[in-house]
């Protein structure tokens, strides 16, 4: 259920009537949501088959594309909404993926796992990596190459000329806006180009 309102909160950032763009859209689900609830239009774009196929399914429109190579198949604001969620800590080039984030759509959704919770505080100080819900791997085997914090995205953002509209944690399907970084196990935020 907390699954639900987390995307819920974050649809709730895309504007009725947008066109969308999700990148590492997985099996589709919250562009499923978006046309169907909000009236959106738009592609995923996703690498792994199955999720392909789930997408196709669904009736998503999905384009499959390394989002290691960029995004040079799409024109600038080509999109008014390009989603990038979970996908941050998976791409070795995340300050490009970033830019490119804010070339291709007006505004730009993106969120990840805050590695600032206290939870995962807690895991480090006692000599351990953390395993949680929103980092369900050991550090062996886990897809991601980096790990991040709510407050590092802030400097990423002014680093790269972005201007923060809106930000925010989840928590177990809760919107969290006081002390997101300490309490939030997810960060969210929507940006555009300054």
């Amino acid at each position: 259920m907390s699954e639900r309102r987390d995307m819920e909160a974050i649809a709730g950032l895309v504007p009725e009537g947008a066109r969308v763009l999700d990148l590492g859209c997985g099996t589709g689900e919250l562009l499923a949501h978006l046309r169907d609830h909000r009236g959106c239009t738009g592609y995923g774009v996703e690498l792994d088959d199955a999720n392909l196929l789930a997408c196709a399914r669904r009736g998503v429109d999905v384009i499959q594309l390394n989002l290691e190579e960029g995004l040079k198949l799409f024109d600038d604001h080509s999109f008014d909404v390009v989603l990038q969620l979970e996908t941050l800590q998976h791409l070795r080039n995340t300050e490009h993926m970033l830019r490119e984030t804010a070339r291709v759509g007006r505004i730009g959704i993106v969120s990840f796992p805050n590695f600032a919770h206290w939870p995962n505080r807690l895991s480090v100080a006692r000599g351990r990596m953390p395993v949680t819900r929103a980092l369900p791997y050991e550090w062996y085997d886990t897809p991601n190459i980096r790990v991040g914090t709510y407050k590092d995205f802030e400097v990423l953002a002014r680093k790269n000329g972005l201007d923060i509209l809106d930000s925010f944690g989840l928590q177990a399907g809760r919107v969290v806006r006081r002390l997101p970084n300490l309490r939030a196990s997810v960060a969210v935020f929507k940006f555009e180009r300054a």
